[in-house]
């Protein structure tokens, strides 16, 4: 039996696009919208037949699409020992030692969300210091950026890292004088081993749960589709269980494959080709209505609170990494991936990382040709130059960019660590808006809060949503409600190829809606801090209910 209509009435409606009003009303239909505007007109096209719902004035918006995430991270964080609020060291040695009291059955202890910031100047990680707290199991903690890792000697000798073990190209095994692992592992070092440890340590079981988690996590905040942006083997299986099980997902998720810097070329296509077959064969068995493979993620470089960020000039303390992916081998692999129609997603926080990025989209369309359809894109831009937004305005590239990473509370190390006028110059949302470079706006989770209306709050405002007493870094960046919203919906609808269907409250498009319980157009902009979503729809159906 077909649903009936449902008209939502007596609301005020974002449609997902800035430039248009709001509306009062929007009908829903067999999982599409039906019609948006003023009541009569919904009615008229709604029939005498639809039922209707009094939203009571609420604010209602199109779905958040979350740009950038990384969705069994997340689940799994939300399970770790929350740590991005710890001021010092010893805070943090108190949490784990309660985590470990509390669990004495527990075969590791897991943290997430470790700020630099507590750290002296002549301060590192260290596995003494973690050895001090939890000394007799595996500890394992994923700093704030997700670029490095802090473990203890027990999880140093259960990865099996010895003072022989070699550094993997892209990252580093940090030592000291004498040559020993000191328990701080940076980029492709902790990808390769805290990730892979971590990896054959959970069950299917335990992904399964912490996909679950991720979803519920979201829904909960107004996300109804999610870019996933470090997608592999594992995450793939999970997924594969959840659509054998369900048919469908809670929502549509884009997933870009993650590379790794091999330093060989033959090996880069081999996993290129590798993924363009998967990708295949997930559509021909699933269809892409709830799990697409859009594309590629490469890792060009590092991050700037640990100085590992590709610059231009030096850090603060002289030194000047080398990328992750050096050109010799990026722009290779680039136009075999465009060649292959997968999407190019490339993580660029260091302004010669974006530099990078730009030219080997540049090399996609001199080998490859123009296309309409590319849609590259280009993850973070913390530090970008000028001279490379005019090229991604000229060349059509999306900035995906996430508020969360500069809320002023977590700003000091990184602004310490560039220590010149590139410190105030960070995060340019508003110098890609006034060059006509397309904006998809998300919050990297679990590198930072996954709640959507405290991530607009930063965008509108550009003030602290973990520290009220902080000023606002550079307000004349911030964004109006309106730009904001879209950039949250429409925007990244559009860089994953799914703007034609999401993002908007329009006719024809899946009714993916959220129903607010605060109002960025009126009221202070601190209401939407620790705010929620009222109702979230999926497919016209109802997947969070705050009343339930």
């Amino acid at each position: 039996m077909t649903a009936p209509t449902t008209i939502y009435r007596n609301a005020q409606v974002f449609t997902g696009n800035a430039a248009l009003p709001l509306r009062e009303s929007f009908a829903v239909s067999e999982g599409k919208v039906l019609a948006a505007g003023d009541i009569g007109s919904v009615r008229l096209a709604s029939g005498t037949s639809a039922r209707e719902v009094d939203l009571n004035g609420a604010f209602v918006s199109p779905g958040v699409v979350e740009g950038h995430t990384h969705m069994l991270m997340l689940g799994e964080a939300l399970d770790k020992v929350q740590l991005r609020d710890c001021t010092t060291v010893a805070e943090v040695q108190a949490r784990l030692t309660a985590a470990r009291a509390a669990h004495p059955e527990a075969p590791l202890v897991l943290g997430s969300g470790w700020l630099f910031d507590i750290f002296n100047d002549d301060e590192r990680p260290t596995a003494a210091l973690l050895d001090a707290a939890v000394p007799d199991v595996p500890v394992l903690l994923d700093a704030n950026d997700l670029h490095s890792a802090w473990v203890n000697s027990a999880a140093l000798v259960a990865m099996g890292i010895t003072d022989e073990t070699p550094d993997p190209i892209g990252g580093e095994i940090v030592r000291d004088e004498h040559g020993k692992a000191t328990g701080f592992l940076l980029e492709t070092a902790a990808i390769r081993h805290a990730w892979a440890f971590l990896e054959s340590a959970a069950s299917d079981a335990d992904r399964d749960r912490f996909l679950e988690n991720a979803f519920s996590a979201y829904l909960k905040t107004g996300v109804t589709t999610a870019t996933e942006m470090s997608f592999g083997p594992a995450d793939l299986a999970t997924y594969r269980r959840r659509l054998d099980r369900d048919g469908r997902l809670p929502f549509p998720v884009n997933a870009h494959w993650l590379l790794t810097a091999s330093g060989d070329s033959a090996t880069d296509l081999e996993a290129i080709a590798e993924v363009a077959r998967i990708r295949d064969d997930i559509a021909a068995q699933y269809g892409d209505t709830w799990l697409r493979i859009t594309g590629v993620k490469f890792i060009l470089d590092g991050v700037i609170d640990a100085c590992t960020a590709a610059m231009r000039e030096p850090f603060a303390n002289g030194s000047r990494p080398d990328p992750i992916w050096r050109r010799e081998f990026a722009l290779p692999a680039a136009v075999a991936a465009d060649a292959a129609g997968l999407q190019l997603a490339l993580h660029a926080i260091g302004d010669e990382a974006s530099t990078i990025a730009l030219d080997m989209i540049q090399e996609c369309v001199r080998v490859n040709g123009p296309r309409a359809d590319r849609r590259p894109r280009v993850e973070h831009l913390e530090s970008v130059a000028d001279d490379t937004i005019a090229r991604m305005a000229a060349l059509g590239v999306t900035a995906s960019m996430q508020p969360v990473h500069c809320d002023p509370a977590i700003l000091d190390n990184w602004q310490a660590v560039l220590g010149d006028k590139r410190a105030d110059t960070g995060f340019p949302w508003h110098k890609f808006q006034d060059a006509g470079v397309p904006l998809a706006l998300g919050t990297d989770a679990p590198t930072a809060p996954h709640e959507a209306p405290n991530n607009l709050f930063i965008a509108i405002t550009t003030e602290s949503a973990l520290d009220r007493l902080r000023g606002p870094y550079h307000a004349e960046r911030a964004l109006t409600p309106a730009e904001g919203l879209e950039a949250f919906t429409l925007g990244p609808a559009y860089a994953t190829h799914r703007d034609h269907e999401l993002g908007r409250i329009a006719a024809g498009y899946r009714a993916n809606v959220v129903v607010w319980t605060a109002n960025p157009f009126s009221g202070p902009s601190d209401g939407l801090l620790g705010s929620s979503a009222a109702l979230t729809l999926v497919d016209g159906e109802v997947a969070f209910s705050a009343a339930e």
